[in-house]
């Protein structure tokens, strides 16, 4: 089970940390991401990282701006989003998964949702 939190409203320009935390370390999965979705589209990528190592892979749109961490010791992952803009405003979803992809589908665990708003 996967907890999601950090969420708020910001202004443009401002910065949030997303959290998520895994009730238990699944073995099996190695990948953990974060998507985000809009009203009415659907879920997109945004950052994922690889459990063993740390290698991280970024949408284009968010390179250089949002970074992904994890602590091993304490099954969490985190997005720090800073520089944010209004296109960046959306539902933000954790989630694991057993290998790093930029479609949603693969990935087997998912987070509730967690909200950012941006205000112009």
């Amino acid at each position: 089970q996967l907890q999601a939190s950090g969420g708020g409203l910001v202004q443009t320009g401002g910065s949030l940390r997303l959290s998520c935390v895994a009730s238990e370390r699944n073995t099996h999965t190695s990948a953990l991401a974060w998507f985000r979705q809009v009203p009415g589209k659907d879920r997109d990528f945004v950052a994922a990282i690889r459990w063993r190592d740390g290698k991280t892979y970024y949408a284009d749109s968010v390179k250089g701006r949002f970074a992904i961490s994890r602590d091993v010791a304490e099954n969490t992952w985190y997005l720090q989003m800073n520089d944010l803009k209004p296109e960046d405003a959306a539902v933000y979803y954790c989630a694991a998964g057993f290998n790093v992809a930029t479609d949603y589908r693969p990935y087997e665990y998912w987070g509730q949702g967690t909200l950012v708003t941006v205000s112009s």
